[in-house]
């Protein structure tokens, strides 16, 4: 299942009645009649697995009152043997090829259920064909709700989640032995890729090697770009553990000018120390009780001061858990408290349209009196390529 445990397979089961309970709760809050979660995180969290049926349906669901049952095709209920699920007070039933899924999932309903309210994930062709199945029923989103559990860690979870960071902090580690000048980023990108597997990594997420003016674009990737001497390059990388819990972690190099040049331009430095420590200021700003958009305003803040304001133009992070990106969101308008156990990214960067950009990301818990940080690669500057 896709926790970290320490306790043993009771503890499990325990943890995911616990969930449920609380998804139960979170539906009465929030006037629906029932949750409906469809296979992905959401499915993984509340139930230790998640197996994708493609186009059939398969759906958790979670009455207001009542208890929770799970809807699969018949050829998948192979795959949720020996799972948590068959421990949990929660009824497997099926459908076949032929037979109307939609009715089937009627059936599972509360009798008079009318506001259902499905997953972020779930696809549209499942939330109308239900919709149009139940009369009178309301569509709602349930993410939110949903959010409201998964985004406060628990132990086992900020255990995933430094094992997460220990992994991939082993590979920026290593970004010297293929980071240098003659290459392509996306030669470099397949060195990296293949260091996350065996760093630990069910796979490779995401590799971004953005090299010179492509360091510039936030969201780049990788191209056929040969990477020169000087430039700066720019790499986030991350994917999810065995665990299910995810790394994301950046950091900026800069490619050796020649054989032993090692010199770094005031105006490189000034953005990267500037960079430096907006991050450092991000950090040092989480502490349970203050507003997501403190964490914004505190590294933005020394961008602004520094000349580089427009030039940072994305939010500060992005909570992380079972999926790379969820909530919270370090961002402007987001008045919502920390709390101990929330998990995200601070990940300030500034970004130099045709010439480089800038961008150091670490992964952060909320601990009881301030940050507990998951990565610990070194954050100054780290010069490749050079010779000796």
């Amino acid at each position: 299942m896709a926790l970290h445990q320490s306790g043993g397979v009771g503890d499990a089961v325990a943890l995911l009645a616990d969930r449920l309970s609380r998804l139960a709760g979170q539906a009465r809050l929030t006037g629906a009649d029932v949750i409906l979660i469809t296979p992905g995180p959401d499915l993984q969290y509340f139930l230790g697995h998640s197996v994708g049926s493609h186009e059939r349906l398969t759906c958790l669901v979670v009455p207001a009152v009542g208890d929770a049952s799970l809807l699969v095709p018949t050829l998948e209920r192979p795959g949720w043997s020996g799972t948590p699920v068959e421990a949990l007070d929660v009824e497997i039933s099926t459908w076949t090829d032929g037979e109307d899924a939609y009715l089937a999932l009627a059936a599972l309903l509360p009798r008079d259920a009318r506001v259902l309210a499905v997953d972020y994930h779930m696809p549209a062709v499942h939330a109308l064909s239900a919709q149009a199945t139940v009369p009178g029923a309301e569509l709602t989103l349930a993410g939110e709700a949903i959010a409201e559990l998964r985004m406060r860690k628990g132990a086992d979870e900020i255990a995933a989640l430094a094992d997460a960071g220990a992994a991939i902090d082993r590979v920026q580690l290593r970004v010297g032995e293929w980071l240098r000048a003659g290459r392509t980023e996306n030669e470099v990108a397949a060195d990296i890729a293949a260091a996350i597997v065996a760093e630990g990594h069910q796979r490779a997420d995401f590799v971004i090697v953005g090299s010179g003016p492509n360091g510039a674009s936030p969201h780049h990737e990788a191209s056929d770009r040969i990477i020169e001497p000087g430039d700066m390059v720019v790499i986030d990388i991350g994917g999810p553990m065995p665990s299910g819990y995810f790394s994301d972690c950046t950091r900026t190099y800069l490619v050796a000018t020649d054989a032993g040049g090692v010199d770094v331009s005031a105006g490189v430095r000034e953005v990267y120390e500037t960079v430096r420590g907006a991050q450092a200021a991000g950090v040092a700003a989480v502490r349970p009780g203050v507003a997501a958009e403190s964490v914004d305003a505190a590294a933005r803040t020394v961008i602004e001061q520094a000349g580089f304001g427009e030039y940072f133009i994305t939010r500060t992070g992005h909570g992380i858990g079972l999926e790379v990106h969820e909530h919270p969101y370090m961002v402007a308008g987001n008045t919502r408290l920390l709390e101990a156990g929330m998990a995200f990214s601070v990940e300030p960067g500034i970004y130099l349209p045709g010439r480089f950009g800038v961008r150091i990301e670490d992964v952060v818990v909320v601990g009881d009196d301030g940050p507990a940080l998951m990565n610990t690669a070194p954050t100054d500057l780290t010069i490749v390529g050079a010779s000796g």
